[in-house]
């Protein structure tokens, strides 16, 4: 089921290929190893803004038609900007897959950076950053985030700061472009209805006549552990009160993310690690969940845990009532993580939160689009490995683990406490 045919091109650029014979349909995948992550003070939002730029077409394949032509052979596509990765894909009926691989092949190395096109881009872009403002889940996760990281640069948002918006210019997005766009630094990711030797005779001509680059390793300073607790108010628009509880998560590859998945899991219910979810799992029988909305302290709670390439965050979100005070919500979450740091969880308990975590891991696998999502997107923080093994891992958590991970990732004394105040609505 999990058979994988694992290529490198000449160029450099890595191949990932499963055959899924249950329907007519393929979807393919290129990931390139840039987002927020790879960007700089003055830069940031930069690869967000080159992803839009890749949809203003190429001499070949002109803005217009693409939409069209996809449309017409029964096709859907997207692309995403996230901190570690910037993908592209397409899901075809089979017999037109090859559309997918020209279209891709072509703007790796033929996209045009019009200069107009650029200046009516910058305004589409800095009217989504002013959209977000307007939203409190934004503007609190952005304050947290950069309250949580001092250097790194997931400190900044995918979408970037207003100002660098402003200030960025056609020859920085042109630029960025063709040193992250190129073969050796992305993953092709191809899942469905194929024969493998002919998918990859193809694959080589269409790919293999792009020269590679190698993009240098960054040089990321490890960012220093928070030593203290941060408090931070956000006021903003609205009559709902927001709170986020982060903390430091270890990075995706390391063992220890799987334990805190298994924690997540006990206390708010599993996160989708699939960026476009694929189910639900019912989070009513989490700790906090009965600790917090069953005795009417909070609205909703949810965990939110990340698969990145360095450590990121996990934050405990809530959404609170109008009469509630904050500080009340921030003492319960703070017993119930207490009682996970001094109690040992009941086998049973963690037998049923493995269980809700892997129905909701395999909900955002079962079709042919997320298949080939995570053919690529485990190559951004790991290997495919980390995906087929994933059920593994988890079920190898013990309750001594699960205290362990608490007592060492959930402390008090390393964290952000974000509120969001709201000032009312405006009239």
């Amino acid at each position: 089921m999990d058979q994988i045919t694992e290529v490198m091109l000449e160029n450099g650029m890595k191949v990932h290929l499963k055959e899924i014979h249950t329907a007519p349909i393929i979807s393919h995948w290129v990931w390139y190893r840039v987002g927020s992550r790879y960007e700089t003070p003055g830069k940031t939002g930069i690869s967000h803004w080159v992803e839009h730029m890749q949809f203003k077409g190429t001499p070949l394949f002109p803005a217009g038609i693409l939409d069209r032509a996809i449309s017409r052979d029964g096709g859907v596509w997207n692309a995403f900007t996230y901190m570690d990765w910037t993908t592209f894909f397409e899901t075809m009926p089979a017999s037109k897959i090859d559309l997918a691989l020209r279209l891709e092949s072509d703007r790796m190395v033929n996209s045009r950076y019009d200069p107009e096109e650029v200046t009516s881009e910058r305004t589409v872009v800095i009217s989504e950053r002013e959209g977000s403002e307007n939203e409190p889940l934004f503007r609190l996760e952005e304050a947290v985030e950069s309250a949580a990281f001092e250097s790194h640069p997931y400190r900044n948002e995918v979408i970037g700061s207003l100002e660098d918006l402003h200030a960025i210019q056609r020859d920085d997005l042109y630029a960025h472009y063709r040193k992250y766009y190129n073969p050796s630094n992305a993953v092709l990711a191809i899942a469905g209805d194929f024969d493998t030797p002919t998918m990859l005779n193809r694959i080589r001509e269409v790919y293999s006549k792009i020269p590679g680059s190698p993009v240098p390793p960054l040089a990321i300073p490890r960012e220093a552990p928070l030593k203290a607790e941060k408090r931070i108010e956000v006021h903003g628009p609205g009559e709902t009160t927001y709170l986020d509880v982060a903390y430091r998560a270890p990075a995706a590859s390391d063992p220890a993310f799987f334990i805190l998945s298994v924690l997540d899991s006990l206390l708010t219910g599993p996160s989708s690690l699939n960026m476009f979810g694929g189910g639900g799992i019912s989070n009513k029988t989490s700790r906090l969940y009965r600790a917090l909305v069953e005795k009417e302290l909070a609205i909703s709670v949810s965990g939110g845990l990340q698969a990145t390439f360095d450590p990121y965050l996990y934050a405990i979100s809530v959404t609170g009532r109008p009469d509630v005070d904050p500080d009340l919500v921030v003492s319960r979450i703070d017993e119930e993580i207490e009682r996970l740091q001094n109690t040992l969880v009941p086998q049973e308990e963690i037998d049923r939160a493995v269980k809700q975590a892997r129905a909701l891991f395999a909900y955002g696998s079962e079709n042919i689009t997320n298949q080939g999502f995570w053919l690529g997107y485990t190559e951004m923080f790991d290997t495919y490995t980390w995906f087929s093994e994933y059920v593994t891992r988890l079920q190898a958590v013990t309750p001594e683990m699960v205290r362990h991970a608490a007592q060492t990732m959930l402390n008090r004394s390393a964290r952000v406490v974000g509120i969001y105040l709201p000032e009312g609505s405006e009239s």
